[in-house]
């Protein structure tokens, strides 16, 4: 059975990428949430059957808490080996402006969220105050890697991830619709910049919008270059969980996570590194992983106690953060359609720039989005693990 539900953590992210990419259906209720109801449906079968099936091995938890930890730093390193940090230089000082105004609007949203919620939801809030910081500068990538170096309880995990997922398609949807309308009522519209690009000098083609896309991964010229980002993928992996025996346990996991951050950050900047293709795509897959994964340990009878209330903080977090981000750019003059992208590549992350600029009818905020979501990418979890223990020690 333990080789059953090995297979099963590396193949089911296999199977939702190639249903995502075969039928819109599915694309639009995304991988994460297919991973996420695989591994909750199978990994409570004892639960949901009264009793009568259970498939998790005795003593199989050391191989989950294996693959829990691994999933979370190969993807960190293979998607952060794609950033191009130089293209920070390439945004305007009022998108910049903008991003950072986001990011201080996340933290004071996070923060008050904690005070409200924590007799809700627990001891954990600190620890789901410090992953929603992380989450919306940055997305997903974040949420995990602060999950794990926290070592949240895995219920209270999925519960964060699934609230974020139900409250994250509310604010696309709002976004796409009638944000702008809202905005342009006290914030002035957008003017284009002449002088900005599209950005394509790397692995993520955000503006084609062929960064979900799997296509050719498995040819002679991506898949080699690809074994070699793995390799370079498992000696940071290796020099990360290395430190866990040299730090005293409680802030083991968080150097640890700390460390594979920084060093794949630092081989970014190597550029044979950042133009391997389709190194982003690695790391979506898996963080697939790591959704099943958690779904799977997660306990659905708690998951249903801790919902109501995971919902409630997620949703503070979010429109609170959205408010006040937009106070703030109405004191800085920040133009609607600015203010808007540089939300949702923190909130929902640089994959969903395009489609939303779309919506906007706006293609010259795409570099906007990009970059100030790779910004997030990079500072998110170093904030969010930061202000969980000041959350903690108050």
């Amino acid at each position: 059975m333990a080789v059953f539900w090995i297979a099963f953590y590396v193949l089911f992210p296999v199977l939702a990428i190639y249903l995502c990419q075969k039928y819109r259906t599915m694309s639009r209720i995304g991988g994460v949430v297919l991973c996420y109801i695989a591994g909750l449906l199978l990994g409570n079968l004892k639960f949901i059957t009264g009793g009568h099936v259970d498939i998790i091995p005795p003593g199989f938890k050391n191989t989950q808490d294996l693959f829990f930890i691994l999933s979370v730093a190969f993807a960190l390193s293979l998607i952060f080996f794609s950033l191009d940090i130089r293209r920070w230089t390439r945004v305007a000082g009022k998108a910049l402006l903008s991003f950072f105004l986001g990011t201080i609007a996340v933290l004071i949203s996070a923060a008050s969220g904690y005070m409200i919620f924590k007799s809700m939801i627990g001891g954990e809030t600190w620890k789901v105050s410090g992953m929603l910081i992380g989450c919306y500068t940055g997305g997903t990538p974040n949420l995990a890697a602060i999950g794990t170096a926290l070592r949240i309880d895995k219920t209270v995990l999925a519960s964060t991830q699934i609230s974020d997922v139900a409250v994250g398609a509310l604010y696309l949807l709002l976004m796409v619709t009638i944000m702008q309308r809202i905005l342009l009522k006290f914030l002035p519209p957008f003017r284009a910049n002449k002088s900005a690009g599209v950005c394509t000098d790397s692995g993520m083609d955000f503006e084609a919008g062929d960064y979900e896309s799997f296509s050719g991964i498995f040819s002679r010229e991506v898949i080699l270059p690809l074994l070699g980002a793995l390799g370079l993928a498992v000696f940071i992996v290796a020099v990360g969980l290395g430190l866990t025996f040299v730090f005293p346990e409680d802030y083991a996991m968080v150097v640890a996570v700390l460390a594979v951050c920084t060093l794949a950050i630092l081989a970014s900047f190597i550029p044979a590194v950042r133009r391997i293709p389709m190194t982003f795509q690695a790391g979506q897959y898996f963080i697939l992983i790591f959704c099943v994964v958690v779904s799977s340990m997660s306990d659905l009878k708690k998951l249903f106690t801790t919902a109501p209330a995971m919902v409630g903080f997620v949703a503070w977090a979010v429109f609170v953060a959205l408010v006040l981000h937009a106070a703030l750019a109405a004191i800085f003059r920040i133009d609607a359609d600015t203010v808007i992208i540089a939300s949702v590549a923190g909130v929902m992350s640089p994959p969903f720039v395009p489609m939303v600029a779309a919506a906007l009818k706006n293609k010259d905020i795409v570099v906007t989005g990009v970059v100030t979501g790779i910004i997030g990418w990079v500072i998110g979890t170093y904030l969010g693990i930061g202000m969980a223990y000041l959350l903690r020690s108050l």
